[in-house]
C-alpha cells in the first residue's frame, strides 16, 4: 500500500498534536510559564514595597511582613535627569513607532520585488540582504556618527549636510534611520519567505484579471502577509523599546528614551537602584500592551507555514 505525501502529512501532523496535547506537555508549558513570569511577579510586588524593605529583603518576604507604599512611583515620576519619566516614555514612543512602521514598509517593498519580479540577480541580491543580518550594530556606528554629524561630500560639493545635534526633529531622525538600517535585513528575510509562500495561481489569476503589481501588493500579499507583519512588527517593536546602545549615543538632553533614563535614575553610585523596581514596571507596560494587542497576529506568523508537508 503507498502511503501519499498529503497522508504522511496528515499522520504527522496528528502525532504532534498528540504530544502537544498530552497532560505532560500541559503541566510542562505551565511551569515554563511560572518560571517565566515570576520574575515580573516579583518586580510588581517591589514596586510596592518600601525602600528599605527592598534594600535589605527579598520580595518575597513581602508575603510574610506585608508593607505596602506607592513612594517609589511618586519618586520615580517626579525623577529629572534631563527628562521626567514621563517625558522619557513619550520619546519612546516617538522613537520606537516609527523605527518598526519605516523597515516593515521598506522591506514589503523590496520582498515583494524579489518573490514575483522576475530581474537578473534578484536571487543573488536576495542572499546578500540576508548575509547582511551578520553585520553588527556596533560596526555601524561610528560610520553612521560621521554621516550624521559631517554629512557627505563628493567633489568638494556637500551632498549631504548632516543633522544638527541639537534639533529635536534631527536626533529622532539619526534613531529611526540607525534602527531601519539595522533590521532591513531580517525584515526582508521574512517577508519574502511569507511572500514567496503564495501560490502561483494566485498571483497568476490576479495578474489576468488585470491587477498591477501595485494593486497585487496591496490587496492581494499584504492581507496574506499580515500575520508575518503583526510578528515582525512586535519583534521590532520590543527590540526598539528596550534599545540603550543607539539611545546612548543619537539621543541626549530632553529627546531621551526611557532605557537612558533608567539608567541615569539610580544615582551615580547606584545609592536610589530601588527606584528602579518602579521605573522598571513603568517602561514594560507599554510592551506589554502592544504584545497582548497583537498576540493572535503573532501566534499566525509563528506557526505560519508549519502545517506543510
Amino acid at each position: 500500500m503507498t502511503i501519499t505525501p498529503i497522508a504522511a502529512s496528515t499522520r504527522r501532523a496528528r502525532r504532534s498534536h498528540r504530544a502537544l496535547s498530552s497532560p505532560w506537555a500541559t503541566i510542562g508549558a505551565v511551569v515554563i510559564a511560572v518560571v517565566w513570569t515570576l520574575p515580573t511577579f516579583g518586580l510588581f510586588v517591589s514596586s510596592f514595597r518600601p525602600a528599605n524593605d527592598i534594600t535589605t529583603s527579598g520580595w518575597w518576604t513581602f508575603f510574610t511582613h506585608p508593607a505596602v507604599t506607592a513612594d517609589n512611583y511618586v519618586q520615580t515620576l517626579q525623577a529629572k535627569s534631563g527628562v521626567t519619566v514621563a517625558q522619557s516614555l513619550l520619546n519612546s514612543l516617538t522613537i520606537t513607532l516609527p523605527a518598526a512602521v519605516f523597515p516593515i514598509v521598506l522591506a514589503l517593498l523590496a520582498a515583494y520585488a524579489l518573490a514575483w519580479i522576475d530581474f537578473r540577480g534578484r536571487h543573488v541580491l536576495f542572499v546578500a540582504i540576508f548575509a547582511l543580518q551578520i553585520v553588527p550594530l556596533q560596526m555601524l556606528l561610528v560610520p553612521l556618527l560621521r554621516l550624521y554629524t559631517g554629512g557627505v561630500s563628493l567633489g568638494g560639493q556637500q551632498i549631504f549636510p548632516g543633522f544638527a545635534a541639537n534639533s529635536l526633529g534631527s536626533s529622532f531622525t539619526q534613531v529611526w534611520i540607525t534602527h531601519t538600517m539595522s533590521a532591513l535585513p531580517l525584515a526582508v528575510f521574512m517577508l519574502h519567505n511569507a511572500l514567496a509562500g503564495i501560490p502561483a495561481e494566485v498571483m497568476e489569476a490576479a495578474q489576468i484579471d488585470g491587477a498591477g503589481h501595485g494593486q497585487i501588493l496591496v490587496r492581494l500579499a499584504l492581507p496574506l502577509a499580515t500575520p508575518t507583519i503583526a510578528s515582525y512588527a512586535i519583534f521590532q517593536f520590543l527590540w526598539v523599546w528596550n534599545d540603550l546602545l543607539v539611545a546612548t549615543i543619537f539621543t541626549s538632553g530632553k529627546n531621551a528614551p526611557v532605557t537612558k533614563l533608567l539608567a541615569d535614575l539610580s544615582g551615580t553610585y547606584g545609592q536610589r537602584w530601588y527606584l528602579l523596581t518602579a521605573a522598571t514596571f513603568l517602561a514594560i507596560v507599554v510592551p506589554l500592551i502592544v504584545f497582548f494587542a497583537l498576540q493572535r497576529f503573532f501566534v499566525r506568523g509563528l506557526l505560519a507555514g508549519a502545517t506543510k508537508g
